[in-house]
């Protein structure tokens, strides 16, 4: 049995963890429809992780996701100085900005994570920007989830194999969020899916999971027939009544006329969303805006403040290229859609 068969899944499509956009109940809905439903933990308290824990167990096979990003050292100087650029957009609206902080607002995967995983023991537990100590890679398998992380470039998807992951997330430059680069900063190294997994796919010999723009039953075959075990689909599951995206949100996904663009403003690090004024006027990427993850709470009062006003102008819009198929209705249709009849 390979590793992915013993999930025992109807359907071979796994939901991306979105943070911020969801909490336990899509991850439930979509492993109820016969998915790997996906929880996002990188945001969360070591008490909110136990309680979404908790939650999900009983209701079948679920992925956790966590960062393992490397905290930076603290930046005063660097987050005066991108407080002075954010000054005129709280002048005109006449807010105060938020007070200086160098907390993170997202925590990489460490010992009290890991003790957690070992608590509740999930069916998956996959990685954002590379894979987290050797040791804690080996305690969380001991636990006997599967480990998966995301690769940007058939380099990283080699090391990733190497290092302990029993399976791969080829991401290739569609997918909306944050980009899972871990080996080097240099985006024009990143490639669309269609050059992205075909390589992934030759070079190593775990199972690899496609994401990036796939939001149809064409682009779910397509994957499959390129080698893919499985893909990964997240902006298409987001205007599901299951998931929890603010009303912001939801109005510039279902527009025709939205467009999307690689970012590093609201958090430090490069995501795709949604072409906003935050994105056109600071970015879309800057040298001035802090590193991962302590650019995010300077922007947190101009997002409050435009978004009581049903402004996105300065909120992180994640989504993918293709969006023309995100739809309200429940996750089961979604997916019995998507999945087109394959696993029938």
């Amino acid at each position: 049995m390979t590793s992915l068969a013993r999930l025992r899944l109807k359907r071979p499509i796994f939901q991306a963890p979105m943070a911020g956009a969801q909490d336990e109940t899509l991850a439930i809905a979509v492993t109820a429809a016969g998915g790997l439903g996906g929880l996002p933990a990188g945001m969360l308290s070591p008490e909110a992780l136990e309680h979404a824990l908790a939650a999900i167990e009983g209701h079948g096979p679920v992925n956790v996701n966590f960062f393992c990003h490397t905290t930076p050292e603290a930046q005063p100087e660097r987050l005066e100085r991108w407080r002075e650029r954010l000054e005129p957009y709280h002048q005109e609206l006449g807010i105060a900005p938020p007070p200086p902080s160098d907390s993170p607002t997202r925590r990489p995967f460490d010992e009290a994570s890991c003790a957690i995983v070992e608590k509740h023991k999930p069916a998956v537990v996959s990685f954002h920007f590379g894979l987290p100590s050797a040791e804690l890679v080996e305690r969380v398998k001991r636990c006997g989830a599967l480990v998966m992380s995301s690769a940007t470039t058939l380099d990283e998807a080699r090391w990733l194999e190497a290092n302990g992951a029993d399976v791969i997330i080829a991401q290739g430059t569609e997918a909306g969020g944050h980009r899972g680069h871990f080996l080097s900063d240099d985006l024009s190294l990143h490639q669309p899916l269609a050059k992205l997994l075909p390589s992934i796919v030759e070079a190593v010999a775990v199972p690899v999971v496609a994401a990036g723009g796939i939001a149809d039953p064409q682009g779910v075959r397509w994957a499959l027939d390129q080698g893919a075990a499985a893909v990964q689909i997240g902006t298409a599951l987001l205007c599901c009544p299951e998931a929890a995206v603010r009303a912001v949100h939801r109005k510039a996904l279902l527009d025709p006329a939205s467009t999307t663009e690689i970012t590093n403003v609201f958090s430090g690090r490069p995501a795709r969303g949604i072409v906003n004024r935050a994105m056109r006027e600071l970015g879309p990427i800057s040298r001035e805006v802090p590193d991962f993850p302590l650019a995010a709470s300077a922007l947190c009062e101009l997002r409050a403040a435009h978004e009581s006003r049903c402004s996105g102008d300065f909120s992180p819009l994640w989504a993918g290229e293709n969006r023309q198929h995100c739809r309200e209705i429940p996750v089961a249709e979604q997916l019995e859609w998507l999945a087109g009849g394959l696993a029938d």
